[in-house]
């Protein structure tokens, strides 16, 4: 009987030990040399890659995209417009996910309807002319890239509403244009919120 009970505690205390040495080990000591090793190699990636504005204060993720809109939801024509987003109110991090509507879904077909008609009336074009990534949401639904054919439809808006010349924006435009992952994976993107806080920079 004693010889069980003492057993069972050299068990316990050896089991104790082990997990008290692998928590400190794994729970502290590699987080803490992972973060070290993230803040000397990349300290922006590590720190969230965060946008900050002319006077200093972050603004947002680059990474993470957000709303361009006045108080009742209506883009604002200062600003290059972001695609939709089905993540809660739109751009929520708290609930990023696409719709998971099928192509035939009529809900979609509708949205995609109405918001080919919205941005077609705010850039003044074709319906047939506007992109894609105008119409539909990301998986995410948290994505902060634009093709460069939405932001091209909404050059001469920004333009005009800040006062700037077409070939500044575009030149802005060019700046923030993206090439592809490893030289061919993926397509050329522009990142919404780099490009307008830029914007914001030049004033206008």
């Amino acid at each position: 009987m004693n010889t069980t009970a003492r057993s069972t505690g050299r068990v316990v205390w050896v089991a104790t030990r082990a997990m008290l040495v692998l928590t400190l080990l794994l729970g502290v000591g590699y987080t803490l040399v992972v973060t070290g090793v993230g803040q000397l190699v990349l300290p922006a990636r590590a720190d969230g890659s965060l946008v900050h504005d002319g006077a200093g204060r972050v603004v947002g993720s680059a990474l993470l995209g957000q709303a361009f809109t006045d108080a009742d939801g209506d883009p604002l024509p200062e600003y290059f417009q972001p695609r939709p987003s089905a993540a809660g109110d739109g751009y929520d991090a708290a609930a990023s996910s696409g719709s998971n509507l099928g192509p035939e879904n009529e809900d979609l077909v509708a949205a995609i309807t109405e918001r080919r008609a919205q941005v077609a009336e705010l850039e003044g074009i074709d319906p047939a002319d506007v992109p894609v990534d105008a119409l539909t949401a990301s998986g995410s639904g948290l994505d902060p890239h634009i093709s460069p054919a939405y932001a091209a439809v909404q050059v001469d808006r920004v333009a005009a509403a800040r006062g700037l010349t077409t070939a500044q924006v575009e030149e802005l435009v060019a700046r923030h244009t993206g090439g592809r992952a490893l030289g061919y994976l993926g397509e050329p993107t522009v990142n919404v919120l780099e490009l307008n806080v830029d914007l914001d920079r030049i004033g206008g």
